[in-house]
């Protein structure tokens, strides 16, 4: 039975801690060993939507891998804008390859595809609902900077609304156990509050604030995020909020010695340059961890065991 990957809510605490574990495997691995993993394996990367990091470190991952990539990076090179259906896209793409790697604006099309395709389909992100394989990554690097994901107070700051990287990173936090969220957003992009319901309303603590500063000194991680104009219905709103937050490396005078400032990127103003050069920046380690994570959920996907 082929197995996708769509939505962390699809997902059980020991089937999350599996793909950390790989990993963590994979990461112990020479050049040389990876390359000799997936030999001959076809990855299709089909963006519909913009993307650097997510489309260039699933095309390095499968290529670290001794695997090959074919694809496209926009909608517009396909013969969806000659008025092909996506479900037709879908199942012609499947001829040609062993694995698909979905991006689309368009909310729940990753398992529309999943349910017409014969083959593993990995959501890349899809709109403002999920995006598993980010969540991974951030979970991966959390264990990795810390120590632990478990007893740890975590802030989100910026779009928290619009977010799928923020929306799935919540759901999977909770189930290892992580109790204590600030949330720091202005009133127009708060984390919807059915994000805020569980059938144990006294275990979790959401704390919202509209003040970045507060935040610091209470947090091991602080995650922050960009205001995405893609995602505006208004621009006029877009421009209210763009410039809400800007994390400085004199506000990080109170941090905790070991909290670390991630990032999803692109960062656009929300992040100084002079954190960069802070013991607590850790969106390009982050960023590197993309591969290895990656690297991790394609061969679980094609069963390859390690």
């Amino acid at each position: 039975m082929k197995k996708d990957l769509i939505s962390m809510d699809d997902l059980t605490l020991d089937e999350i801690k599996d793909y950390l574990r790989v990993a963590h495997q994979v990461e112990k691995l020479s050049d040389d060993q990876r390359y000799r993993l997936l030999p001959g394996k076809i990855m299709a990367a089909m963006f519909f939507e913009p993307s650097t990091r997510t489309r260039l470190s699933f095309e390095a991952a499968m290529h670290r891998l001794g695997g090959n990539v074919i694809g496209f990076a926009e909608q517009s090179a396909t013969s969806v804008s000659k008025g092909e259906s996506f479900t037709d896209t879908i199942h012609t793409v499947e001829n040609y390859c062993d694995i698909m790697v979905i991006r689309h604006p368009g909310e729940g099309t990753a398992r529309l595809a999943a349910q017409e395709s014969v083959l593993p389909v990995i959501n890349a992100g899809d709109g403002s609902n999920q995006h598993p394989t980010q969540t991974l990554l951030d979970l991966y690097t959390i264990e990795k900077d810390l120590g632990h994901i478990s007893d740890i107070t975590v802030a989100f700051v910026g779009d928290l609304k619009y977010s799928r990287t923020v929306h799935s990173l919540i759901r999977a936090l909770m189930k290892f156990d992580v109790r204590n969220f600030i949330l720091v957003a202005p009133e127009s992009l708060r984390l919807p509050k059915y994000f805020m319901m569980t059938d144990q309303p006294d275990k979790y603590r959401f704390y919202e604030t509209n003040h970045l500063e507060e935040a610091i000194p209470k947090c091991d991680i602080l995650y922050m995020t960009r205001i995405q104009r893609e995602r505006f219905p208004d621009l006029l709103e877009y421009e209210k909020v763009k410039d809400s937050y800007l994390l400085t490396a004199a506000m990080l005078a109170d941090a905790k010695p070991h909290m670390r400032v991630l990032h999803p990127l692109p960062r656009v103003n929300e992040i100084a340059y002079d954190v960069d050069k802070t013991r607590f920046a850790g969106y390009f380690p982050q960023a590197r961890n993309g591969v290895i994570m990656r690297q991790a959920i394609l061969l679980k996907h094609l069963g390859v065991e390690l």
